[in-house]
């Protein structure tokens, strides 16, 4: 029989302790679904040592969330090298690394869950969409987006968000159909908007002059002629 001293941990130590084991539990299931008790049982605490550090499940929940949400815009930071068929790619790959990984936690945040609707959940949201246009503009190298434009990627990233609530009920269609699909959305949606505005019609064609014979966005036109043809 061995025995040991186990180490005390501190005050910021333990709180990101429970939020790594909330964060845990929320990702296999609904936050909905998950008790204090299992989150106290999982980091080998009490109880009521649980509400020393959070006054309560919803205050755990916003913190877990807070770091997941600060995760899922880091998937968005991509460096602004090669065609941008490719970028956005390799953005919505870990895009959907992150909600395969995180899936009950995802669809409750975004469909209900205990912390929605609250302002501090709202602005973690918010941020998460934010960065993702951020970063597209940066990408596009736009710092003054028209109207248009902002259009284009808001509904894009709103296409992202469904697609993947889509995809967590059945999975029906292959995960790297609907990454691809993504990339071919956003090339869509620029080239009908284009269809209506120059300043976007410029943009669609820089963002195609990179494009090489075999890159998403090339992709994306053979397909639309082989239908028109």
């Amino acid at each position: 029989m061995t025995t040991g001293v186990r180490r005390r941990m501190g005050v910021e130590e333990r709180r990101q302790q429970l939020i790594g084991v909330a964060l845990e539990l929320f990702s296999r299931r609904s936050p909905d679904d998950v008790s204090i008790d299992e989150i106290a049982s999982a980091a080998g605490i009490s109880r009521p040592l649980v509400y020393h550090y959070f006054p309560g499940k919803l205050s755990l929940y916003e913190a877990a969330l807070k770091r997941a949400a600060e995760d899922l815009a880091g998937r968005f930071v991509e460096p602004h090298e090669g065609p941008l068929g490719a970028r956005l790619l390799r953005v919505m790959r870990r895009y959907f690394d992150f909600v395969d990984e995180h899936g009950p936690g995802f669809s409750a945040l975004m469909r209900g869950g205990p912390a929605v609707g609250s302002s501090a959940t709202n602005a973690l949201i918010d941020s998460v969409r934010q960065a993702a246009y951020d970063q597209i503009l940066v990408h596009l190298g736009v710092i003054d987006p028209p109207a248009r434009l902002e259009l284009v990627i808001r509904s894009w990233v709103s296409l992202a968000e469904s697609t993947a609530l889509i995809w967590l009920d059945g999975r029906d269609i292959p995960r790297a159909e609907l990454e691809i699909q993504l990339v071919h959305d956003f090339a869509a949606l620029a080239a009908v908007s284009a269809a209506y505005d120059e300043e976007m019609s410029t943009l669609l064609r820089g963002m195609l002059k990179e494009e090489p014979a075999d890159g998403p966005f090339t992709d994306l036109l053979n397909r639309l002629i082989a239908l028109a043809s």
